[in-house]
């Protein structure tokens, strides 16, 4: 019985120990094939760092005003009689756009302008009767009054019936009319929109950091999205005097030209300024950048002793961001090489391939304008 159980517990050994043996030797095979398996390059893109001038400039949004615009009302009621401009033309100061009945106002101003009459006359007739002492000076104080009486209630009259012939207040483009002929309009009622274009206003925020910079004389150029491939100059005319104490920010306003009134009120328009002497920046495509929490970073390209390319991660202070690129304040030297491209898949230490063709080099436009198609 004893012998046959040593024999049972020294096959069960030597089956064990094989198992065991075998997994053991499998491991150190596996360990040793990773361990010499040759390292695989990661295909990148790569770019020297350059050196550029930078004009001092801010960017912000803004709003197209006019100059001057206004939607005309009516100031007194009545039925329209005449409409004698065309939708969307070009109005000069003072045109006569629109006409309200006044047959009834100028009847009651014919009766007032001979009642006018008559009361001047008197005051002829108590002048001259005081004059020779025929009358006294209250009776002619009393013919005077009538007489100022009846000129006011002429020239008031005369003037409502100013009131209902609109007329254009300024050289201008016309909108749409929104009133018909034969329509009865009371105090008011819209009538046209009228608004002057050339020039025309831009008005934007910026923040108070910058308020000291802003100076009215500053040249400014702004984009719109209905014309992407144009820039409208101008210049700064007008500046708040005052911060809003909600969002710490300041209204400046330009003036543009706008021969071509291709700018309309209301507009949004992308802007611009130049604020001082240009400076020189280190200069990287954004794409190289890293940006974490903890701190941005670049992938820095440098030759092994066996004359291959490993990357180095470094940590580096970045500024203004312009177009498809970004300043490097600290952290990087003019000519060192970067990685651009497949960021995600490097380490420190990893062995990378550059690929040189210009056709998968990221971007390096200061004012990129994509194809909106």
């Amino acid at each position: 019985m004893t012998k046959r159980m040593i024999v049972m517990l020294v096959v069960v050994g030597v089956v064990f120990g094989g198992i065991f043996g075998y997994k053991a030797f499998v491991n150190t095979m596996i360990g040793n094939f990773f361990d010499n398996m040759p390292e695989e390059a990661a295909a990148i893109t790569a770019t020297e760092v350059e050196e550029s001038r930078w004009d001092r400039e801010a960017t912000a949004v803004g709003t197209f005003r006019a100059v001057s615009g206004a939607q005309l009302t009516t100031e007194a009621n009545g039925i329209v009689t005449g409409i004698h401009f065309d939708n969307g033309e070009a109005v000069e100061k003072g045109q006569r756009l629109v006409s309200l009945d006044i047959e009834a106002d100028e009847a009651e101003l014919d009766r007032l302008e001979a009642a006018e009459n008559l009361a001047l006359m008197e005051l002829e007739r108590y002048q001259r009767l005081f004059a020779e002492g025929n009358s006294s000076k209250s009776e002619l104080q009393r013919r005077e009054s009538e007489a100022a009486q009846a000129t006011a209630s002429v020239k008031a009259q005369q003037a409502r019936i100013r009131q209902k012939t609109i007329r254009a207040p300024f050289a201008g483009i016309s909108g749409i009319r929104q009133v018909n002929i034969g329509q009865y309009v009371s105090p008011g009622s819209p009538v046209v929109e009228v608004q002057s274009l050339d020039p025309i206003y831009l008005n934007f925020s910026l923040p108070e950091r910058q308020f000291s910079d802003v100076k009215e004389g500053l040249p400014v150029s702004a984009r719109v999205d209905s014309y992407p491939e144009s820039n409208f100059d101008g210049e700064v005319t007008a500046i708040e005097p005052s911060v809003s104490e909600s969002t710490r920010t300041f209204t400046a306003q330009a003036t543009l030209a706008n021969s071509e009134q291709q700018l309309r009120p209301g507009m949004f328009g992308r802007v611009t300024l130049i604020m001082g002497e240009s400076r020189q920046v280190r200069v990287v495509p954004q794409t190289a950048i890293q940006f974490d929490p903890y701190g941005n970073s670049v992938f820095v390209l440098n030759e092994d002793d066996e004359g291959d390319l490993r990357v180095k991660r470094r940590f580096v202070s970045t500024g203004e961001r312009r177009g498809d690129l970004i300043a490097v304040t600290e952290g990087l030297e003019v000519g060192e090489r970067v990685a651009t491209s497949g960021l995600l898949k490097l380490r420190n230490n990893a062995l990378v391939e550059v690929n040189d063709d210009e056709s998968v080099q990221p971007s390096r436009d200061l004012d990129p304008r994509p194809d909106n198609q």
